[in-house]
């Protein structure tokens, strides 16, 4: 069997022979119908994850049900791995999967199926970042049951073969069982969003919107903005309007709860608009995880982009070595003390690498995972994400400037904003909680946020 790379996907799916594939469906589709949506789901799934066989260490096999490795070649290509799924339920081959890969070198090795027709590239990325942190990964199915499992080697044992074994494949308790043996066995996870499957008639409309939505697949060179928001309706429209449209460029706005007109006019825009709470960093995870981009940009909502800041983006996160980067800084008032804070702040981000979130943080979604998302503390958060990734790669400052509302200078006095700023900075760095900072300080009048 050839080398196996340090992380491995396994797709679990059937040869679409007619009459033997998605039987459930064939009273709506008839024999080749459900056998031709087989095929068709399947071709779907490996379009959106064959980018991710770019790096040396990721692999792609497919264990198939009917056919053989030959006919499989003929119809998926020679690029994949192949191997046969055996014999047994679900869970004994999942089982049989994960303990061949190991045993071939693996160290994390994620399983998937075909008739999730909105998983993407992204959302593989998320399951192996999640591995570095956590045992497993599961990713749950609206069903009750789960559509993806992931696991380190150093885990796998047989202390936790009783996950494949005790289980009703296809029943709504599927998950929760399986839960319930991962806490009995003191087994970490992390449970990815909730997807719906394609199994039943009435789930047909699912794979007919994935089709008309397309693909968003997010090994496209395109960017994510992500807009935490709270009451910022007389700035989200300006904000919205410098992102502009097209250019393969997504707008997530994330709203803590607005009592004002924030959601509507973002809506009104063209933006994607999610619920999400405070504090901050919390709004910037949810953002993210739903994000269909290749690259993330945290935006703050009363910041707006430079012309043509996609192509400065991407220009520098494709730069070797870099992992993150950040505009400069232009605060929108003629003051004239207000120069001097920008000149301090973008020699800071420039000379320090210390960029903070009023600057428009950005980077690919994939080291944004490694590096275990956004921190969820309630102040600090951009300081300490810039932190982690200065210990991963370089972090560019782009001379182009972003432009940000001087509202928390004026509101409370630039002497006295730059001095809480910086008391901050010093107590977190004594040791002092977020959670402390935060009650003493403010959350708005720190280095991490504007009236909140």
């Amino acid at each position: 069997m050839p080398l196996i790379s340090k992380e491995r996907l396994i797709i679990f799916t059937r040869y679409p022979e007619t009459g033997s594939t998605k039987t459930r469906l064939i009273p709506l589709l008839g024999a080749e119908g459900a056998a031709n949506l087989q095929r068709k789901m399947t071709e779907h799934t490996l379009s959106r994850m064959k980018g991710l066989t770019a790096s040396n260490d990721f692999t792609i096999e497919i264990r198939h049900d009917g056919g053989n490795e030959e006919v499989m070649k003929q119809w998926l290509g020679s690029e994949f791995e192949y191997a046969s799924q055996g014999d047994g339920d679900l869970g004994c081959r999942m089982k049989r999967a994960f303990e061949d890969a190991f045993k071939s070198g693996a160290a994390a090795v994620v399983i998937i199926g075909t008739d999730i027709p909105e998983l993407t590239a992204v959302d593989i990325t998320k399951a192996f970042a999640a591995l570095k942190q956590k045992k497993m990964v599961l990713g749950p199915a609206k069903d009750g049951g789960y559509y993806l499992i992931g696991l380190q080697k150093n885990e796998f044992s047989p202390d936790v073969d009783d996950l494949f074994t005790g289980i009703t494949w296809g029943e709504r308790d599927v998950l929760k069982k399986t839960l319930k043996i991962a806490s009995d066995f003191g087994l970490s996870y992390s449970l990815h969003k909730e997807m719906d499957d394609v199994d039943r008639p009435e789930d047909i409309f699912i794979w007919e919107r994935s089709q008309i939505l397309g693909h968003r697949d997010v090994t496209s060179n395109g960017i994510s903005v992500i807009i935490p928001a709270l009451n910022e309706a007389h700035h989200i429209a300006d904000t919205i309007k410098s992102i502009g449209y097209g250019n393969n460029t997504e707008i997530i706005v994330v709203d803590g709860g607005s009592i004002d007109d924030t959601v509507s006019i973002a809506r009104q825009l063209g933006a994607t608009v999610i619920e999400g709470f405070p504090p901050r960093s919390r709004q910037m995870n949810r953002g993210a995880d739903a994000a269909s981009k290749k690259t993330l940009l945290f935006l703050h909502a009363d910041t707006r982009l430079p012309e043509n800041f996609d192509r400065y983006i991407l220009r520098a996160v494709n730069q070797p070595g870099v992992v993150a980067g950040a505009f400069e800084l232009r605060i929108d008032s003629p003051v004239p003390s207000l120069r001097i804070i920008e000149r301090i702040a973008n020699w800071r981000s420039r000379c320090l690498k210390m960029p903070y979130g009023d600057q428009a943080i950005f980077m690919f979604s994939n080291v944004f995972y490694e590096m275990g998302g956004v921190p969820n503390i309630p102040i600090m958060e951009d300081f300490e994400l810039i932190r982690r990734f200065r210990k991963k790669g370089d972090v560019v400052t782009l001379h182009q400037p972003v432009i940000t509302s001087p509202r928390r200078w004026l509101n409370h006095g630039i002497l006295k904003t730059t001095l809480i700023n910086q008391l901050i900075v010093v107590s977190y760095f004594m040791g002092t909680s977020p959670d402390t900072i935060a009650r003493l300080y403010g959350r708005g009048k720190g280095i991490t946020g504007k009236d909140r």
